[in-house]
């Protein structure tokens, strides 16, 4: 969503102090309030499924919701892909973009988070959400086909923002790739319509970025970030602490802007995910 896009790209290299307090460990002790339950703040059109794939429900804790999920050939259990998409909804769009993880052998699911596309839910802009990322992918895991060693994540934009939470929150992703997420929140501020979150509470703020956090990853993770880029100094920021804490975490400059950086951002992932495999003989 172009317009949050706009609103949440800010400068994020401050001298903010490394914290070593695990992100999932904080998840379970803290509760967003939001000023604000309701859908997404994104129109969403409407979108037929794809011929190249099905939808699937999976729950979220008490909420069913749905995802477009490739179609299985047979043969033996393939790796696969939960894609998070940008914006705050779901678009046909997201689902092409996905096209080369597919072709290169990986089953793809791409879900549509609460609040989506009328899906049920309240839509908290990167909280509630990291929840139906992590659990999309342990529904991925038991799809047909699926090799559930071998399931990875990633996503672009707002869902590189997510990406990059969901794997700080579940150990179930053996690698991540998030392209041009947002790494600290701390200047997320707007309408609630937007913002739907209590912003006079910094610890809000602070739950939502992923600066905040840097040891809790929970996999290798690359961040991919355009040259065109206008914010950039927080990609290498959080790269740099989380090294620091002992993770496998790397900020990658590749050409374009924030949309047409996955142009180059999606091989290198799909090389990231072929050299994190469970089983390094297949």
């Amino acid at each position: 969503m172009r317009r949050l896009i706009c609103l949440t790209l800010i400068a994020c290299g401050h001298a903010a102090p490394q914290h070593t307090v695990d992100f999932a460990e904080a998840r379970r002790s803290f509760h967003t309030r939001l000023v604000r339950e309701g859908p997404s703040p994104q129109v969403a059109e409407a979108v037929a499924v794809a011929a190249d794939a099905h939808e699937v429900p999976y729950a979220s804790g008490a909420l069913q919701l749905r995802a477009w999920a490739s179609n299985t050939p047979g043969g033996a259990p393939r790796p696969a892909v939960v894609y998070v998409h940008g914006g705050s909804a779901f678009r046909a769009a997201h689902w092409e973009a996905t096209r080369p993880l597919r072709d290169a052998g990986f089953i793809v699911m791409t879900p549509i988070l609460r609040g989506e596309n009328g899906s049920p839910g309240a839509y908290s802009l990167f909280y509630d959400e990291v929840d139906d990322v992590v659990a999309a992918g342990e529904a991925l895991a038991k799809l047909p086909g699926v090799d559930p060693a071998r399931i990875y994540l990633a996503g672009h934009s707002n869902g590189g923002t997510l990406v990059m939470l969901a794997a700080m929150t579940s150990t179930r992703f053996r690698a991540a790739a998030a392209f041009s997420g947002l790494v600290d929140a701390s200047g997320l501020r707007g309408d609630p319509t937007d913002v739907p979150f209590d912003q006079t509470n910094p610890e809000e703020h602070r739950m939502r970025s992923a600066i905040e956090f840097a040891g809790s990853f929970k996999c290798p993770v690359r961040i991919y970030y355009g040259a065109d880029e206008a914010y950039n100094k927080g990609f290498v920021e959080l790269a740099r602490r989380a090294r620091a804490l002992g993770r496998d975490v790397e900020a990658v400059r590749v050409p374009g802007d924030h949309d047409t950086m996955k142009a180059a951002a999606l091989p290198l992932a799909i090389e990231l995910f072929r050299q994190h495999r469970a089983d390094p003989s297949r």
